[in-house]
């Protein structure tokens, strides 16, 4: 499947529209100020108890923070405080999103690209990598093992960035997931969502998914900083440009797209700067465009195939580094969903739904074709790295209602337009977890039902017991047609939602 170099040059020479840029720079100049951002971190020292408690009653209000106030809190070593902001931003996640857990996972749909990323194992400089492209019938057949063995209802797919695998494949394959449906206990599986991982794009290819039906569109930055950013990725490929994708998700709103997911990969610069440059890359959405970051993602690197340099990093974060981070990007970023992935280890995964968390993926296979193939998890030449939890879906939501969390697999807003600065309203107000009680309810109904185990069942039915004596005593209007709608479901009834 792999195409002539010539070509590849011919592709590579038309990706950048620096008119995409320049429309949205100020004088040639981007929003992140590395010297502005050095400054405040240096700035925003031995802050006062009274100074950080403010910041956070402005947490709980949920309104974005300052890079000051960032800043601030990401400077605090104080034990006492340190609780205090991790208490906070576990109210600030219930009043938001209550107790729900949204559950997910990764299609990766090619391993080839024109990039040549430091610490990736899929960049174009390592021939020991078996590239593959997943044909249509393939992601059919991985989009069944994924709904209909597994039971998930959302994806996030991933592209890299190659001829072959441009906007066209895009749409074709989001169209086949979409269009996929397998026959289960009750009815059909299917998955109702698809989100994209994939390189920057322009807006008129960004319309060409928006009007697939995408649901959030991310572009991770990789790294902030500048100089680092620079090194490593090589100039005159597509990544080497900063700016055209850092205004990638600029674009996708331009083109329509309401939710937007922002991501740094930390490990390839200090950990500090990269929250504030995340909080900056928000609040520069919500000044444009009145609508956040959807979502906010925070990787840490990981040991990729024939990549010495993730072994080598010295900007490694520690897992105490990582939980002060994960909790100073809920206390900046209030109204957004936190995302946490199967990179980390189960043991971190549980400690960070303290801190916020409100998705990670579970039944996690990131080799090209590895849900239908039944592959190893972690046959690394096949994959951009090595996984931490490789537990099932299974395991994971039977945990999750141990903790007294339930599992969601509602996809209902999109649905009814509760999306873009819609959803923001919502999420801010805090009204939008009234939908997300009912919705999360009934989507748990179906999935345990479906899927579970008898191990998982047991623990799920409590959890649903308690959350449906919540909905009867806080909703009592609307409890009738939810209780309705239950019972359907629990007949067999299937996608019924508010």
């Amino acid at each position: 499947m792999k195409i002539k170099e010539q070509e590849i040059k011919s592709w590579i020479k038309d990706r950048i529209k620096q008119k995409e840029i320049d429309k949205y720079t100020e004088d040639g100049k981007d929003f992140i100020d590395d010297n502005k951002i050095q400054e405040k971190l240096k700035k925003n020292l031995n802050a006062d108890v009274k100074k950080v408690e403010d910041i956070l009653s402005k947490s709980l209000e949920i309104e974005t923070l300052s890079l000051d106030e960032t800043a601030t809190l990401l400077n605090v070593k104080d034990f006492e405080l340190l609780e205090k902001m991790k208490n906070t931003a576990l109210k600030i996640k219930k009043k938001v999103y209550d107790n729900r857990i949204v559950t997910f996972a990764p299609l990766y749909m090619c391993n080839y690209c024109v990039n040549d990323c430091l610490y990736c194992g899929f960049r174009k400089s390592n021939t020991k990598a078996t590239r593959r492209i997943l044909s249509l019938e393939e992601v059919k057949e991985e989009s069944k093992v994924l709904a209909g063995d597994i039971g998930h209802k959302r994806l996030i797919v991933v592209y890299g960035e190659y001829p072959l695998t441009d906007v066209n494949y895009m749409k074709d394959t989001i169209q086949v997931i979409y269009d996929t449906k397998v026959k289960i206990k009750n009815g059909f599986g299917q998955i109702r969502r698809v989100n994209v991982n994939a390189p920057p794009l322009s807006i008129e290819e960004l319309k060409i998914l928006h009007d697939v039906g995408i649901g959030t569109f991310q572009v991770f930055q990789e790294t902030y900083h500048h100089d680092t950013y620079k090194k490593l990725h090589p100039q005159g490929t597509i990544k080497g440009n900063y700016k055209w994708r850092l205004y990638g998700m600029h674009r996708a709103m331009e083109a329509g797209v309401d939710d937007v997911g922002l991501g740094a990969l930390f490990g390839l610069y200090n950990w500090k700067f990269e929250v504030m440059g995340l909080v900056a890359h928000s609040r520069e959405l919500e000044d444009k465009f009145g609508i956040g970051a959807h979502t906010i993602s925070f990787p840490r690197l990981e040991p990729a195939y024939n990549s010495p340099y993730t072994q080598n990093s010295k900007y490694k974060v520690s897992d105490e580094d990582f939980m002060k981070l994960v909790t100073v990007i809920r206390l900046s970023v209030p109204y957004t969903g936190m995302i946490i992935t199967a990179r980390e280890p189960e043991d971190i995964r549980r400690k960070s739904l303290s801190l916020g968390i409100t998705q990670t993926d579970a039944s996690t296979r990131i080799g090209i074709g590895a849900y239908s193939e039944k592959v190893n998890r972690q046959e690394s030449e096949k994959q951009q790295f090595l996984l931490g939890d490789t537990r099932s879906l299974d395991e994971v939501i039977k945990e999750f209602a141990d903790m007294g969390y339930i599992t969601s697999f509602c996809t209902a807003g999109y649905r009814c337009g509760r999306t873009g600065k819609c959803i923001m309203d919502l999420l801010k107000s805090g009204q939008e977890g009234n939908y997300c009680k009912l919705n999360a309810v009934l989507t748990f109904r179906e999935w345990i039902d479906d899927f579970a185990s008898q191990e998982t069942l047991k623990s799920a039915e409590k959890i649903i017991n308690k959350e449906i004596k919540e909905i009867k005593q806080q909703m009592p209007k609307v409890y009738p047609k939810f209780i309705d709608y239950y019972n359907k479901i629990k007949n067999g009834e299937r996608d019924l939602y508010f």
